[in-house]
């Protein structure tokens, strides 16, 4: 197979007639909104199962982490079955075991055994991430990638959305149950047409310097830039679903705020993030597909207007303040997320993916219990909570200006036989 440098690309394959690519962006998007609403579900939900399972303020965070332990151990795994099996498979059998944990959580009457299946929910959920990236790398070349991911990465800001909206409106009506068992049944739908309708595509990316025979993993954790893109990541997802995970309760309980204007403020703060990613990653493929100093720009304002929301103390500020922390908490995503199938080879880009939204979950799994254990120790202090997630986007964007997102050993080629 000949290696073509980028300029022959359009040449060769113009993948911009092939109308299916979008439908691949679409589906891989539909299937991340879903696992991202079923890991959303818990936030406005959370007050009413701890009240209904006996479990304290203090320890819901513990659903959440054993959430995040899953989806860590997923995503940490299965980057690397999606690279032996396809996306397809994996994006598929995500769906249908998310949605059918999320129906066994919902008829659960158990704290304990409430806590295992959140980490089974979070198991099954980890391994559609890294499914996508590889099905939409493998449709979009490089410089496309910040518009893709942009629309892909936008589905995390949307179930924060659904969940938030929909949710307080299916406890008030019937009961936290029901949430579960609908969204877990979407699921599941959603599963079965994304294996129907999904197909790999023909763009591929070498590392021109990987010594043969090279292991995938010694690629991968030989790789500096990858490396310190899992770190910077790491401190944004701090912040960014530290907040989605103790908002609710923090505003409930911190200020007294109703259920469902707090549902409505962080339905508000993921809104931003619905519409700031894909516009994010538009103007990084304009600019010559910029990477690190709009991540760093992101995460900046982030970590600032994480102390903001802190100092508030009203519904009425924290509605006026949810837009801009929404943009920051999101919009550092596509641009992390495009640079991942920039720095390595296309036969790990699954593995790659996986590895770093481990690390990046990471912090989603630690914050929970840290953000408890602060507000817990500081007299349940709004402004500590809020500072310590802040600290998150703040490292991360320091970790972000040695990231090099033009390494000069990869090249990327089109597969002649690649249909669509």
């Amino acid at each position: 197979m000949t290696t073509l440098v980028p300029a022959q690309i359009a040449s060769e394959v113009d993948l911009s007639k092939r109308p299916y690519r979008w439908l691949v962006l679409v589906l891989c998007w539909l299937a991340f909104t879903m696992t991202s609403v079923d890991r959303s579900t818990w936030g406005p939900a959370s007050i009413f199962i701890g009240e209904d399972l006996g479990v304290p303020l203090a320890s819901l965070g513990l659903f959440a982490t054993f959430y995040y332990i899953g989806y860590v151990v997923s995503n940490a795994g299965s980057g690397f079955l999606t690279d032996k099996v396809g996306g397809r498979l994996l994006i598929a059998v995500s769906l249908v075991g998310a949605g059918a944990s999320m129906m066994f959580f919902g008829s659960t009457t158990s704290a304990a055994i409430g806590m295992g299946v959140q980490a089974l929910i979070g198991l099954f959920a980890g391994a559609e991430y890294a499914a996508g990236i590889k099905l939409i790398s493998s449709w979009f070349r490089p410089e496309e990638l910040g518009k893709a991911m942009g629309i892909y990465t936008s589905a995390t800001s949307l179930g924060v959305v659904v969940a938030n909206t929909a949710v307080p409106y299916l406890i008030e009506h019937y009961s936290w149950h029901a949430s579960y068992l609908l969204f877990g049944g979407i699921s599941i739908v959603a599963g079965v047409v994304c294996y129907a309708i999904l197909r790999p595509g023909p763009i591929v990316t070498r590392k021109t310097r990987t010594a043969g025979g090279r292991s995938a993993l010694r690629e991968l954790t030989s790789n500096k830039n990858l490396l310190l893109l899992a770190l910077a990541g790491f401190g944004g997802f701090w912040g960014t679903y530290g907040f989605i995970t103790w908002s609710n309760a923090l505003m409930i309980k911190g200020h007294g705020i109703d259920p469902a204007v707090a549902g409505g403020i962080v339905a508000i703060y993921a809104a931003l993030g619905v519409l700031g990613k894909p516009l994010i990653g538009w103007i990084a493929d304009k600019f010559n597909g910029a990477r690190r100093i709009p991540a760093m720009v992101v995460l900046g304002c982030f970590s600032i207007m994480l102390v903001v929301f802190g100092l508030l103390d009203n519904a009425l500020a924290f509605f006026i303040a949810a837009p801009l922390l929404g943009l920051g908490a999101y919009c550092y995503l596509p641009l992390i997320v495009a640079l991942v199938p920039r720095l390595v080879s296309s036969n790990v880009v699954g593995s790659a993916a996986g590895m770093t939204n481990a690390m990046w979950q990471i912090g989603s799994v630690l914050v929970p219990l840290a953000v408890g254990a602060v507000f817990a120790a500081t007299d349940n202090s709004f402004m500590a909570a809020l500072i310590t997630l802040a600290a998150g986007p703040f490292l991360g964007m320091i970790i972000m200006y040695f990231v090099n997102e033009r390494p000069d050993d990869v090249e990327i080629a089109v597969k002649a036989e690649g249909k669509a």
